[in-house]
């Protein structure tokens, strides 16, 4: 093949022959084989017919699977390699000599390569992803027909040099291969290595062995010649048969053991050779010599179908060969999972006749400028086939128990023989746009009829040529010049286009091109316009202007500004990590971190990078979240940014470190513009020589990230599409959307994707998306007259060309317009002449989009040319936007920018797009993708035009449209009216463009607010100096917002000078940008489908994803954000190449990553402000969480301290027991309570309105509510390994009560990890008794005394978590709940032991819980002596100690005391936090403790005074937390019915009972305000209805058998009540009389702070205060017992008028109590002064009646 000598002995053949002939003997076992000489002489003939006739006969496949199965049933023998030699190197893909043989690391290195020799790739075990470089001799390898190789192997080292290399063996240990088989080449030896066009080795074909992968090799034979390179522009086609179809080639392998026949027809497989692409396209390139065209051609006939291949001349460069059509074909031949649950189908998939004819049906539709879209045909074929199957589809879905049998179609089938008529009669009304060529028996006689008709120039008009073989139900789709430049360039991945590009510009191939414009823009300095321009134009410079007003102000960038939307999505945001942290899987806890740090990741762009910087300084973020001090530096803030290029692994390393050190941070990894790079690090083996692949996987989602519990990741990106794929890490409910602007008031309205589309549509005056028709037509005629040209290098070359002529008619070359077009001229003219429509010489800026970097500098430097030719170099700027690079401008343009912003820096300079704020230029934006770059609100224009064939896909194209994205004001300009006289007149409007039409939207004017102008600039602009307005002239307007008046009268020198007086920026604040698109993306997106969205919706959303299935119904337009999400979700697939592609687990498609979350919102919508935002609100709630709100206020009714002489730690008995007991109520919470009377008493008037409360930081050892879960707590908690998590029983335990008159039934629930503290009749048994130490116990990890905590309603807000608290040491902690709310507090504290009290008691108050604790308490502590009696323990010895704490207690403190002056009064103190057990301890240590009947401590306050401190303890009222010794109390009872002051009472019952309170004066609790529960869970309402109406305290009582309302309250509560707001009723004399107070018998009830009690007890041997000389206003009878006799109470004496209250549970009591006591003796009573508490009978009303004194 391709030999000029055929039928020539080729001697120097002759041993390589020999060889040959010898092995294929050895191998053949019934083919005789072929003579030697007749192998010698090839002719062409036989090789143009070997692969039709297959005489060779060599059936490959079979002989591998042969010579697998040998191998396979061998016994397993390793191949043992020989040992290294020692001290070499062993490293894979490095020769023993160290050097590196990669093809990666070496391909634009130069190899030697002796004569004789090839380089081919060797395949390794150990590195399938990379190929080592060879050098072999090529008389050991095969021919192009995969023979003619002879035995044995020569090979070079190209590493180190060696040579001579004589084994395989030898030569495959030099290169450390590893091989656990035998060596061959046959199996290693895989690739011709070739070098392209620039130099690169690359990988070439396979080496075809014995004929293995012989089509394969000449698929991509790219090392036969360099031949040019030309795009076979007719050919590029589909194929579709029943038996095999294209894209599928033979198997390449080894050498066979024997020669067996070969037919076209055998089945095959995939070739792994082939790239699959991001669009599914698999492509193939072949490089051929002319005379190796026709072998070539007849190997794609082959592969195409059946048949010869027609004879052609000529050079055939490039076949690109999709199966995206017949993976298409395939998905509709399949049924949809949604009826697989049925069983067996009886519903036929579209037949593929009836796909062949509905994609013809969409050719035909399809206009000449338009390309075919899968995604369109995919929806054809399923709407096709759900309509001819209607009926069977409905049945399904009934899923009715039965199986329907098949219904017949409506639709009559296509057959075979009818496919061809019907094809045709479809192609017929197209104009021959679609071609239809029959053939009836291979398509290679389509083929051949097509080559012909294109051969005689009959299809010029065709757009696509279908092959249509019925006989073999084949078919072939070839597409036309613009569709398949369109589709191949689609093909390329963007490195590959930018290599093709820069390859055309390299090599000159763009000459011709630039030869075609070069005459149209000749400039030189002897042009006779020259003069006239430089005339025209240099009479006006925008730099006067702006120093002229220098002095008039400026304008600065807009600080850090947050919206009400942007705080709302913050605030959404701290909900999400909220909910993470509240839920059961303990992945966040919240309660543990004290404070928040943080990293932006950043797309590896300059300006993006120093934008985030700008928003991050300016934000204040790192001063609020304590990061740094005052006066942050930019070098400061740069540690918190990292753009993600080589270099952002030293920062991120540090942040990981960090982490680790610092667990009580919380870190944020903030991952902005998250869909930018999405390739997965396990596609990059070796990420030192590419560290920018697969960068952001190999950080963000490193093993350190994932498993760091103080590490939350937000995505935060507009185009979330690739991320919610089967596969995403991050779960649906971690996803925050950008809420409607609809929902909050803003005065901003946003411009966005569906508001320019919007635009486009009737009724809108000026639409802000529009593509150039002009320019699009140039385009496709350059496009046919340069074939072989890139077409974005034909696009690039047109608008520069557009954009020059453009300056040059705008300049004075008015004959320059017809080389131009109406848009590019427009565009020119306002950016010329904007900045002279403004005092300041503010102007436009245009965006010119332009992709491909190495196009982008050829733009930048002609244009540049252009305009420095044109003398226009200070009117309008262009600069190169790279995002590699930095921001430059002129000098020129800087001085401006510094003026506008009063910036003073003499080394300043812009760094970002917003800077540029009112500078008319040109910005040529490049790079393939936009990352996240925001434009200023000059921003007039944007030039989407050169935006590439890879826009085919959702977020290309709206993140190409995002630039344009603006945000304007909804509020009415002050300076509409001005604007309005100036531009009333129609004469003074009219121009070549409609620059002048205001927008309105909704009948809303419309206004930037990205950045605002200072007021002076405002005034300025709007007032232009009348001078400027004389330069304006008026041109005649074109009707069409598209075109202008080209052809009008030639105009004068300043006919192009925008008509509007108003300055630019001000102009930008009504309207925004003007975007510029591709004629093809313009079509796709303002078309939309059945349901309204647009057409560029169903596109593929990202190249590293694909469709799951093409069985998915459409996007929808009413679909939310969450609804697309979930649409994602299920329908897209990760590539290989995705990071997401390996996250899965074991089948579990569920595998989200609990700590992350992903922030969407369309693009320049403020999402940077939401999330630093969102940290600030973020830091706040965590140092919340780490403070509560405790009561801070001063103890009431203080009186000059008497200090004492003794400061020890522990009181003195005998000293203690000689302290007067102070009767004083000092806590303030009851500032509101009666005071207890007691000599030389003096009221204090000033009352608080409300509660003081002071925030405090929680310390170490604080007390915690069910919201703090950190990792100590888990077992404290109930995460227990060694117990079922909430395992607990239900015991009951009674004991019987006299004063009650029945026994007391208990239930405690005991968890199973707190029984030891139980005693149990047997395992599992009867509860006996609750375990008590011993007082002699010194355990230090032990707490002696069982704290006991009532609480109600506060079964989240309870500080029940005492772990903290109690430093780790082992205690018992009971919880007293009631009957009613056990489940709820059993659910939220698993792991607490449960006091249930009986149901009786559910409407009771705190008093009950405390009189059930102590009597419990007592009958345990009996039951334990007589229990331990039986051990020999006395019962003096057991621990007779509780703790009975409000769920309210937070932390504890402790005084230390500094007495070291010779004086007492010389000492200071100071007060610290310590643990509770650091103070239980030490009072349960105290001598004597049991001689104490109630201990307790100071409640904190910070305005403690230095006497109360001195004093170490007192004998008073001991409140909210105290330990209470159960044996000396007890005949002391706590009143069960009591509601409030029930602790006030029962410090008076024990200390009239002779007992001793000790309060120790430096401890202090705090305890926190909780806004829930406990007194206010208690609501008096009607009991007839159930409206929550305030009822008056006044309404509480009432006379008996009256219609008065009865109320649904406890009796003794609306008593309590009633008393301390309205006793004054009852008392009138005791009204603020505190020297004659209320005497009150055995009980204190709180009469209101403006009425004195006096409590005496009338137990015998009661200690009480002498009343003898006092006379009493009031007497107070409360529920009186036997003690209580007629002579007790004629001791004391009344003054005259003084009234009495007698209060019984009934009215008979109430007599019986005035007769047994002979109260009518002193006391006259009326009928109407009888009352009751307004309950109902059944409810037990309380009774009293009230006297006066005689």
């Amino acid at each position: 093949m391709g030999n000029s000598y055929a039928g020539q002995l080729k001697t120097t053949r002759f041993e390589e022959v020999l060889h040959n002939s010898i092995e294929a003997s050895l191998r053949s076992n019934n083919l005789v084989p072929r003579p030697i000489f007749s192998q010698l002489y090839l002719e062409a003939e036989q090789q143009l017919s070997s692969l039709e006739a297959g005489s060779r006969g060599d059936n490959e496949e079979e002989e591998e699977e042969e010579e697998e199965g040998l191998e396979s049933s061998s016994p397993l023998n390793p191949y043992q390699m020989h040992p290294p030699p020692e001290g070499c190197c062993t490293t894979d893909g490095f020769c023993q000599a160290g050097k590196d043989l990669r093809l990666v690391s070496i391909s634009n290195e130069p190899i030697e390569v002796p004569s004789g020799f090839l380089l081919v790739g060797a395949k390794s075990p150990n590195l399938p992803d990379h190929l080592l470089v060879c050098a072999v001799d090529k008389r050991f390898l095969p021919d192009d027909n995969g023979h003619n190789a002879l035995l044995g192997f020569s090979g070079n080292c190209v590493g180190c040099g060696k040579k001579g290399f004589c084994y395989f063996t030898e030569f495959s240990n030099h290169i450390n291969l590893k091989l656990t088989t035998q060596p061959k080449k046959q199996k290693h030896l895989k690739y011709y290595l070739v070098r392209n066009a620039h130099g690169t080795l690359m990988k070439g074909p396979l080496i075809c062995w014995r004929g293995s992968g012989l089509l394969a090799a000449r698929q991509e034979n790219k090392h036969l010649g360099n031949a040019e390179k030309i795009w076979l522009k007719p050919i590029l086609g589909t194929d579709v048969n029943s038996k095999c179809h294209l894209g599928t080639l033979t198997n390449s392998g080894p050498p066979k053991k024997r020669h067996k026949g070969w037919s076209p027809e055998s089945p095959s497989a995939l070739d792994p050779c082939y790239t699959q692409t991001s669009s599914g396209i698999v492509c193939t390139r072949l490089y051929v010599k002319p005379d190796f065209v026709q072998c070539m051609v007849n190997d794609l006939a082959s592969f195409l179908g059946h048949g010869n291949f027609p004879y052609l001349c000529g050079n055939l460069s490039d076949v690109i060969v999709s199966s995206l059509l017949y993976t298409c074909y395939q998905n509709s031949q399949s049924i949809s999972r949604a009826y697989e649950q049925y069983g067996a189908s009886t519903i036929q998939p579209i037949s593929e006749e009836m796909q062949l004819l509905l994609t013809v049906y969409y050719l035909v539709q399809l206009a000449s400028d338009q390309v075919p879209l899968i995604e369109d045909l995919e929806q054809i074929l399923m709407r096709s086939w759900r309509e001819s199957h209607l009926t069977e589809i409905r049945q399904y879905q009934q899923a009715a128990p039965q199986p329907f049998p098949q219904v017949p179609s409506h639709i009559a089938p296509v057959t075979s023989a009818q496919l061809p008529w019907l094809a045709g009669l479809a192609a017929s009304s197209c104009n021959d746009s679609v071609h239809i060529i029959e053939c009836s028996y291979s398509l290679a006689e389509g083929l051949s009829e097509m080559f012909k008709l294109l051969i005689e120039g009959k299809l010029v008009k065709t757009n696509y040529v279908v092959i249509i073989c019925a006989c073999r139900n084949t078919c072939s789709f070839f597409l036309g010049k613009y569709q398949a430049r369109i589709l191949s360039e689609s093909l390329l991945s963007p490195a590959e286009y930018q290599k093709e590009v820069n390859y055309e510009l390299m090599t000159g191939k763009v000459e011709s091109l630039g030869a075609f414009f070069s005459t149209l823009l000749q400039l030189n300095k002897t042009n006779p316009h020259t003069g006239h321009i430089e005339a025209c134009m240099t009479h006006f410079s925008p730099l006067d202007h702006c120093l002229s007003v220098q002095m008039l102000g400026g304008y600065g960038l807009e600080r850090h500004q947050i919206r009400p939307l942007q705080l709302a999505v913050a605030q959404k945001l701290l909900s999400h990590v909220c909910s993470i942290a509240d839920s059961s899987t303990q992945n966040l806890d919240l309660g543990s971190f004290e404070k928040v740090d943080f990293l932006i990741c950043v797309p590896p762009s300059e300006v993006t990078y120093q934008q985030t910087l700008f928003h991050l300084w300016h934000s204040g973020v790192l001063l609020e979240l304590g990061l740094e001090k005052e006066h942050v530096t930019k070098q400061r803030v740069e540690q918190y940014v990292v753009k993600l290029d080589a270099e952002a692994q030293t920062k991120f390393k540090v942040f990981l470190q960090n982490s680790l050190q610092n667990p009580h941070t919380l870190f944020v990894l903030i991952h902005d513009h998250a869909h930018w790079d999405l390739v997965s690090a396990v596609h990059n083996l070796y990420p030192q020589t590419e560290p920018a692949v697969g960068l952001v996987d190999r950080l963000l989602n490193c093993r350190e990230v994932k498993e760091a519990p103080n590490i939350v990741t937000l995505h935060v990106t507009s185009f979330p599409y690739a991320l919610q794929t089967q596969h995403t890490l991050i779960s649906p409910y971690n996803e925050i959307h950008w809420p409607g602007m609809d929902l909050y008031q803003e005065n901003k309205k946003y411009f966005g994707l569906s508001e320019f589309i919007e635009s486009t549509l009737s009724g809108h005056s000026l639409p802000l998306l529009r593509y150039d028709s002009s320019f699009e037509a140039m385009v496709m005629a350059l496009g046919k007259r340069f074939p072989r040209l890139h077409s974005a290098v034909i696009r690039t070359f047109v608008l520069v060309q557009h954009y020059s002529a453009a300056m040059m008619a705008v300049s004075g070359l008015s004959q320059m317009k017809n080389y131009t077009s109406v848009e590019t001229l427009e565009i020119t003219q306002n950016l010329i002449n904007s900045s002279k429509q403004c005092a300041c010489g503010h102007g436009l800026m245009v965006v010119l989009r332009i992709p491909c970097i190495p196009l982008a500098a050829v733009a930048y430097e002609r244009l540049y040319h252009v305009r420095e030719r044109l003398a226009l170099e200070d009117h309008f700027e262009i600069i190169l936007g790279n995002p590699n690079s930095t921001i430059t401008i002129g000098k020129h343009f800087v001085e401006q920018l510094k003026v506008w912003q009063k910036i003073e820096d003499a080394e300043w300079r812009p760094q970002t797009y917003l800077e540029l704020e009112g500078l008319p230029c040109i910005l040529i934006f490049s790079g393939m993708d936009p990352h996240g770059e925001s434009l200023p609100r000059s921003l007039r224009y944007c030039d989407l035009r050169l935006i590439n064939s890879s826009c085919l896909m959702r977020t290309t194209l709206e993140q190409e449209l995002g630039l344009a994205a603006y945000f304007v004001s909804s509020e009415v300009p002050m300076e509409k009216v001005t604007v309005g006289e100036v531009e009333s007149d129609p004469e003074k409007l009219s121009s070549t463009d409609n620059e002048d039409e205001e927008i309105v939207t909704e009948g809303v004017w419309t206004t930037i607010s990205r950045h605002c102008p200072g007021p002076g600039e405002q005034d300025m602009c709007l007032n232009p100096k009348p001078n400027l307005r004389s330069v304006q002239v008026s041109v005649t307007s074109s009707s069409s917002p598209y075109s202008s008046s080209s052809s009008s009268s030639a105009p004068t020198s300043n006919a192009f000078i925008l008509q509007s007086s108003q300055c630019p920026m001000t102009k930008g604040l009504k309207q925004p940008p003007v975007v510029f698109l591709p004629k093809l993306v313009y079509d796709m997106v303002t078309s939309t489908d059945s349901s309204g969205l647009p057409k560029a919706s169903s596109l593929l959303p990202y190249h590293s994803v694909m469709w799951a299935s093409s069985f998915r119904p459409l996007l929808s337009k009413m679909m939310t954000c969450t609804e697309q999400s979930l649409y994602y979700r299920q329908w897209t697939v990760p590539k290989p190449s995705h990071m997401d592609y390996n996250n899965r687990n074991e089948g579990r498609m569920d595998n989200f990553h609990p700590r992350r979350l992903l922030l969407s919102g369309p693009p320049q919508i403020g999402k940077t402000g939401a999330y630093l935002q969102f940290l600030s609100i973020l830091s706040r709630m965590l140092i919340r969480l780490t403070e509560v709100d405790v009561y801070d206020e001063e103890e009431i009714n203080i009186s000059n301290w008497e200090v004492s002489e003794h400061n020890d730690v522990w009181p003195d008995l005998e000293i203690f027991k000689k302290m007067p007991f102070d009767y004083i109520i000092h806590d303030p919470k009851y500032d509101d309570a009666s005071m207890i009377y007691k000599p030389a008493i003096r009221k204090h008037e000033d009352l608080y309105v409300r509660r003081q409360t002071t925030r405090m930081r929680l310390s170490k050892y604080a007390a915690y509510n069910t919201y703090h879960h950190c990792e100590q707590c888990h077992q404290y908690l109930g995460f227990n390994p060694r117990y079922q998590l909430y395992e607990s029983t239900l015991h009951a335990f009674a004991f019987s009560y006299s004063m009650l008159g029945e026994e007391i039934q208990l239930h405690f629930i005991i968890p199973k990890s707190k029984e030891h503290h139980f005693v149990f009749s047997q395992p599992g048994g009867q509860l006996e008794s609750m375990r008590l130490p011993l007082v002699t116990d010194k355990n230090q990890e032990f707490i002696k005394s069982p704290t006991f905590t009532p609480t109600t309603g506060r079964h989240e807000h309870g500080l029940f978590n005492l772990y903290h608290a109690m430093d780790g040491a082992s205690h018992l902690h009971v919880l007293v709940v009631k009957e009613y709310e056990m489940a709820i507090y059993k659910k939220y504290w698993p792991n607490h032991i449960m006091l249930v009290l009986p149901s009786i008691f559910n409407s009771a108050g705190v008093g009950a819980a405390h009189f059930l604790i102590k009597e419990l308490s007592y009958h345990n502590l009996e039951l334990e002596r007589n229990r331990q009696e039986e051990l020999g323990i006395k019962p003096q010895d057991i621990w007779p100690f509780i703790v009975i704490s409000d769920d309210s207690c937070v932390m504890w403190n402790m005084v230390d005391i500094d007495s070291g002056g010779e004086r007492r009064s010389d000492y200071t103190w100071s007060e610290r936090n310590v643990s509770l057990k650091h103070i239980l301890q030490h009072i349960e240590a105290a001598p004597n403790v049991t001689h104490y009947a109630l201990i307790g401590m100071r409640k904190w306050s910070s305005k403690t005074r230095s006497g109360e401190v001195q004093e170490p303890f007192s004998r008073c009222h001991i409140h909210d937390f105290i330990i209470l010794n159960v044996d000396l109390t007890q005949n002391v009872q706590y009143n069960q019915n009591r509601f409030t002051c029930d602790d006030v009472d029962f410090n008076l019952r024990v200390h009239s009972a002779g007992l001793l309170l000790c309060r120790f004066n430096r401890f202090s609790v705090m305890k926190k305000q909780i806004a829930v529960g406990g007194h206010r869970s208690f609501h008096i309402k009607s009991k007839v209805s159930d409206n929550l109406v305030s009822i008056a305290p006044s309404q509480y009582i009432c006379a008996p058998d009256s219609k008065h309302t009865f109320l649904a309250a406890p009796a003794q509560l609306l008593l309590e009540k009633f008393l301390q707001y309205h006793s004054h009723r009852f008392f009138p004399l005791s009204l603020k009389n505190y020297g004659h107070p209320v005497l009150s018998v055995d009980c204190y009830l709180n009469l209101g702070p403006q009425v004195a009690v006096c409590y005496v007890s009338s137990r015998p041997h009661s200690l009480n205060i002498s009343c003898s000389d006092l006379l009493f206003s009031g007497l107070l009878l409360y529920l009186c017992d036997s003690f209580v006799v007629a002579s007790f109470l004629k001791k004391f004496h009344f003054l005259k008028g003084a009234t009495l209250c007698v209060i019984c549970q009934d009215r008979n009591s109430l007599r019986q109590t005035v007769v047994r006591l002979e109260l009518e003796d002193e006391w006259q009573f009326r009928l109407r002064d009888e009352f009751q508490t307004a309950n109902a009978k059944e409810d037990r009303p309380l009774f009293f009646l009230t006297g006066r004194h005689i």
